[in-house]
């Protein structure tokens, strides 16, 4: 294994990470959000990120990619507001199912990790260009 496979890996980790990052930002920014779709009134439902290994066939070791976005499988809230105009005949408003709890802590954790595949990247650059002075 190069090093140079070193740069393949961390990079795309570093995309699939960003990648997460941009679903959970998508999920809070639209936690709020009403959909409109066949003539009824639907809330947002909140995307989860699913990664999967893609190994290299020379060497079997090898990154990682975006496998899906799936939605998420947690209930949509049911709210008593009868002041709601999307409310139904009993007064009760479909929520979505966003947690921006979770969304943080998913945000902290996708940020750490896009973090550390950038250290891998500094220590794999550190590395080459050690071995490019050998001689000098």
């Amino acid at each position: 294994m190069s090093l140079f496979n070193i740069l393949d890996i961390s990079g795309s980790a570093m995309t699939a990470q960003s990648e997460k990052i941009n679903i959970i930002a998508k999920n809070l920014a639209n936690s709020e959000s009403i959909i409109y779709k066949n003539g009824k009134y639907y809330p947002y439902i909140a995307k989860r990120v699913v990664l999967t290994s893609c190994r290299s066939n020379k060497t079997g070791i090898g990154g990682v990619k975006v496998a899906a976005i799936i939605n998420d499988k947690n209930p949509i809230q049911i709210i008593y507001d009868p002041n709601n105009p999307l409310s139904n005949k009993k007064g009760y408003v479909l929520k979505s199912n966003v947690n921006p709890i979770s969304e943080t802590i998913e945000h902290i954790s996708a940020s750490r990790a896009y973090q550390a595949n950038i250290e891998v990247l500094k220590t794999a650059k550190y590395m080459i260009l050690k071995t490019l002075s050998i001689g000098e």
